[in-house]
């Protein structure tokens, strides 16, 4: 008689969320300095997948988890939760600098995966 098993319950993994960091106030000015969005994202350029690479595979950019974008013809940066895991402190700078500025932040729709 066959042996039955149990199969391995395929469990979906939420993707983490994505942030938009906005160049506007609640009050809706617009944030200054004009490069603000550069500087922030430049700020956690060494917060990347597999850490920090040094010698030749060091290279200058920013952070797939903080990345400067204009959206709407507003700057933004758009800050994914993933950074939280790499480094936490680096994430509640990110957060509080929004925070503390002012600033508006809006959670990044994603795509739901096809049933």
């Amino acid at each position: 008689m066959a042996c039955l098993r149990a199969l391995p319950t395929l469990m979906t993994i939420p993707k983490p969320r994505q942030f938009h960091i906005q160049g506007l106030t609640t009050d809706g000015r617009i944030f200054r300095p004009s490069d603000w969005a550069e500087r922030l994202a430049g700020a956690m350029s060494s917060f990347r997948p597999g850490g920090v690479r040094g010698g030749i595979g060091s290279y200058i950019g920013y952070s797939p988890y903080c990345v400067p974008q204009v959206v709407g013809g507003v700057k933004c940066v758009l800050v994914n939760e993933a950074l939280r895991d790499v480094e936490p402190m680096a994430w509640d700078f990110v957060m509080n600098f929004a925070r503390d500025n002012e600033l508006k932040v809006e959670e990044v729709p994603t795509a739901s995966p096809a049933i």
